[in-house]
């Protein structure tokens, strides 16, 4: 993508569809996803995740961040084609199904799973399903590709680096607004969970000290 094309995107000056998707993708969907991501980490801190589920489920949390984070820096920076949709799809499923482990995680663990973060859940769940299926209409022509298994394109699948490459300042942009809106609460989630097991066992380990010393005497 060009310079003068990702602004006139940008700015929303085209009436072309495919620019038109293609804007809502980047400077829509994708800054967007973040919303209910923060909601949803203050939705676990709230629930205080840390006493109840704990680290297990605040590892599934990253792992379906990462599920979710691959596929898209692969889209940022490479051709869509049979691989990376393959690649899309795959992940998705992946995801849907992570997401069950996530719910099932809390509930089992007696974390209550309110009715507001079931609903931000399903934010959650939609936008990648979202985001493919536009992608998808965006690029029919190697989605037929990729019902033909490639065949007759030698690129299908390789990972091919973008013919014009997306702004070096929105990939910086896009960098540091996962920096601040995922990564940095989540992993003091994970610091805040590893924090209170490491209390939990603490107090185990001076509560049998205790009871050794009661029975000895």
């Amino acid at each position: 993508m060009s310079g003068s094309r990702s602004a006139r995107i940008a700015r929303g000056t085209t009436d072309d569809v495919g620019e038109a998707t293609t804007r809502f993708l980047l400077y829509g969907l994708l800054p967007g996803w973040l919303v209910p991501g923060l909601a949803d980490w203050a939705m676990h801190r709230r629930t205080r995740i840390e006493d109840t589920a704990g680290t297990r489920e605040s590892l599934i949390h990253a792992l379906m961040m990462a599920e979710v984070g691959a596929p898209i820096a692969l889209t940022l920076r490479y051709e869509v084609n049979p691989l990376l949709l393959s690649v899309q799809l795959g992940a998705a499923a992946v995801h849907e199904a992570t997401a069950l482990w996530d719910v099932r995680t809390a509930v089992h663990s007696d974390r209550e799973v309110k009715p507001v973060e079931q609903h931000i859940h399903s934010f959650l769940e939609s936008l990648p399903f979202g985001g493919l299926a536009s992608l998808m209409c965006l690029h029919a022509g190697q989605v037929r590709s990729l019902l033909r298994g490639g065949r007759g394109d030698p690129d299908a699948w390789r990972l091919v680096p973008r013919r014009r490459p997306l702004p070096a300042g929105y990939l910086a942009a896009v960098g540091v607004a996962v920096g601040v809106g995922v990564l940095l609460p989540y992993g003091e989630e994970l610091v805040r969970c590893r924090r209170a097991a490491r209390a939990r066992k603490r107090r185990a380990r001076a509560h049998r000290a205790v009871l050794r010393r009661v029975k000895g005497s």
